[in-house]
């Protein structure tokens, strides 16, 4: 028997299923070993160690960012279906076991006040002491996309179509503004402004975080040039300094409309949007007993 057929022999490691998930959702084993709390090395070996197993590559390396191959979108898939269903079976032991998850895993959206939902949680997490808070940043489909893919407990985001799936406490509404700095467009463009009228001018846009399905494009007009950064609050710096317009949420540029660091363009054309802010859950799950605590402290406030 070689080498090769005895590694294939020993079966599939859950953690070097973990580690390929990772890098497959990140495009890099920095970034997956950072989302793990691993070495960049130990990641590298792992997807090394699964695709040795296996007899196939998963992953080109060739290119800025890691890539899937074919059959790796393939093994993707399936790889990301057993990891939700171990996780499913490994909450489901906990809450037999009667004890307190290690860690409690929430998303903040892009559009979320942040002070907020961290005074919320911390408001929460002062009594609890056993369970650690592991908080991420996810933007425009990536809060939903790791709600589907069971790899976050609790997200605060816009609210979702899919409540088959998607629980939902309604916590606030958030109006995104058409905005830019003043003088950014030609003095003729007024409250009849069109997005055609608009295709000029570059538009400042959040770089989605989903990994996965049809990326969403909110306000983008077709054919205008853009720039794209991670967040609203570096968004509203480059539409401060002139070098764009773009919606923004209203709560982060109230004081700039007052003080007439940004003022409002478009109009009728260009009305901007009033989004649902929900914390949102999976249905379909088994919550432990910390998570299920927090819904009920988020409920007690907002329901």
């Amino acid at each position: 028997m070689t080498v090769d057929e005895t590694d294939r022999d020993e079966g599939l490691k859950l953690h070097d299923l973990r580690c390929f998930a990772a890098v497959a959702r990140s495009g890099s084993f920095q970034a997956a070993a950072r989302a793990l709390g691993r070495s960049h090395p130990s990641v590298f070996a792992a997807v090394n160690r699964l695709e040795t197993r296996l007899g196939l590559v998963l992953l080109d390396r060739s290119g800025y960012r890691v890539a899937l191959t074919e059959v790796g979108r393939s093994f993707h898939e399936h790889t990301k279906t057993s990891l939700t269903e171990i996780e499913r079976l490994s909450a489901h032991a906990r809450l037999l076991a009667g004890g307190e998850e290690p860690m409690l895993r929430v998303v903040i959206g892009d559009l979320c006040p942040r002070a907020m939902v961290l005074g919320l949680l911390t408001a929460f997490f002062e009594k609890v002491k056993g369970t650690r808070l592991h908080l991420d940043y996810e933007a425009v489909g990536g809060p939903a996309e790791r709600l589907r893919e069971d790899t976050a407990d609790i997200v605060f985001h816009r609210a979702e179509d899919d409540t088959m799936l998607i629980e939902q406490i309604p916590i606030g509404e958030i109006a995104l503004l058409p905005v830019a700095a003043p003088g950014f467009l030609p003095p003729h463009l007024g409250t009849d402004t069109t997005p055609g009228q608009m295709r000029p001018f570059t538009q400042c846009i959040i770089r989605d975080t989903a990994q996965t399905g049809a990326r969403k494009d909110h306000f983008l007009i077709d054919g205008a040039p853009n720039c794209s950064v991670p967040d609203h609050s570096m968004k509203r710096e480059l539409i401060v300094h002139g070098m764009g317009w773009g919606h923004l949420p209203d709560f982060l540029i109230a004081e700039d409309l007052e003080a007439g660091r940004l003022v409002r363009v478009g109009g009728r054309h260009l009305p901007g949007k009033v989004e649902t802010l929900t914390a949102s859950r999976l249905r379909d799950r088994a919550h432990g007993p910390v998570a299920e605590r927090l819904w009920d402290h988020i409920r007690s406030r907002y329901a």
